[in-house]
């Protein structure tokens, strides 16, 4: 479940429980809606998009909202640049 897009964007992958993600992001971001926040695997760059929009924000800064709510729920996770590491 990850995308890339061009132009050397940052890979964006989504772990764990979306529909808990996607919940914590409703109620911080009353503005985003369950279609808004649809998640179809292969089709992350069509879920950042709509959040873009909603949001009014650019792709990076959407990225690092989904960052700090995956990271919030699995701590487990690292990410350093591109890389997503698991920590054992």
């Amino acid at each position: 479940m990850e995308s890339k897009t061009n132009k050397g964007s940052e890979i964006f992958k989504i772990f764990g429980d979306w529909k808990r993600q996607a919940d914590k992001l409703k109620d911080k971001f009353p503005q985003l809606t369950d279609a808004g926040l649809k998640f179809e695997s292969g089709r992350e760059d069509d879920l950042i998009k709509r959040v873009e929009t909603r949001l009014h924000k650019k792709r990076e800064e959407v990225i690092n909202i989904i960052k700090k709510y995956n990271l919030q729920h699995y701590n487990w996770l690292v990410f350093v640049g591109n890389l997503v590491i698991k920590k054992c």
